[in-house]
């Protein structure tokens, strides 16, 4: 493999040597497969969207639910050959989707993979990412992606590179969000409601950044209207995992009126999509990726 320059922050890393930023290695390391219910309820369906849990991660967000694969180390080894027959699994399982999860450090070595699977799926694939891509490399996943789920987590640069080392986070993000809207358009839907292919745009609200919330709101409005992708405004964020973040803002939960004074904003700007109640903010639906068991059924490996 060459030098690893898959994400905008093109480290240059020998992946089959050493890990990169993201702390990964070259060969896939996954920390979970399975159904997961609580992605967006028209990913979602029935039985929950096939999700695949990739270790590892390009950006560092001091208050990640998941920084116990993020950071590298859980995980397990799998060839191509294993991941798309697991693929496969989860479509036969009755996923609604495939949902891989933080699959931006492993660009290129998905791509034969999406190849030998989509012909065959039947279901969307949705690249369910943190926004923090490469224009280059989102252009050589066109025509295998059905729905683009990136984060917009930042307006503010200094506030993106205290809490997610990424000063440039906002431009990047936005530029990817035009290749993303330029690849896979509008939002379409299937016969029963679930989303066949277009972009839904999801933002954290964080504590005592509600001012950031607004603004990256605004902007996002500005630059590409509201109806051309959905937005899922979350209300999830925990200090569970929190407990090391410099701010100290981060150590308590988001208040209700900080939440909805952005979800107001985002209303009056006339933007579509999902919110979410005061209980979404608990550890409770983060998957335990450290204490799996042989019983858990929906977890592979």
């Amino acid at each position: 493999m060459p030098l690893c320059v898959q994400c905008p922050r093109r480290c240059g890393a020998d992946r089959s040597a050493s890990a990169g930023f993201c702390s990964s290695p070259e060969e896939f390391l996954v920390a979970r497969i399975g159904l997961h219910p609580w992605e967006e309820p028209i990913l979602s369906g029935e039985r929950g969207a096939g999700t695949v849990f990739f270790s590892g991660c390009n950006l560092r967000c001091v208050y990640c639910q998941n920084r116990a694969i993020s950071r590298g180390g859980i995980g397990t080894p799998m060839s191509a050959d294993a991941l798309a027959e697991a693929i496969l699994g989860l479509r036969d399982a009755g996923a609604a989707c495939i949902d891989l999860v933080t699959p931006t450090h492993y660009t290129d070595q998905l791509i034969p993979v999406l190849r030998a699977v989509k012909p065959s799926l039947g279901i969307p694939i949705v690249w369910n990412c943190g926004g923090y891509e490469s224009v280059a490399s989102l252009r050589s996943l066109e025509g295998l992606i059905d729905v683009y789920l990136p984060d917009c987590k930042y307006f503010d640069g200094d506030l993106a590179s205290a809490l997610s080392a990424a000063p440039d986070y906002f431009p990047v993000f936005c530029d990817a969000l035009s290749e993303m809207l330029r690849q896979v358009g509008s939002p379409t839907f299937s016969a029963k409601g679930s989303l066949a292919s277009g972009v839904i745009v999801r933002h954290l609200v964080l504590p005592s950044h509600r001012a950031d919330s607004i603004a990256l709101l605004r902007a996002l409005a500005d630059r590409f209207g509201v109806s051309r992708f959905l937005l899922s405004l979350m209300n999830q964020y925990t200090p569970d995992f929190a407990a090391t973040a410099p701010d100290p803002a981060l150590h308590r939960r988001l208040t209700t009126f900080e939440y909805d004074s952005v979800l107001s904003v985002a209303a009056s700007l006339g933007f579509r999509g999902f919110s979410q109640s005061r209980a979404a903010a608990s550890a409770d639906f983060t998957p335990d990726f450290e204490n799996r068991t042989e019983t858990d059924e929906t977890v592979c490996p």
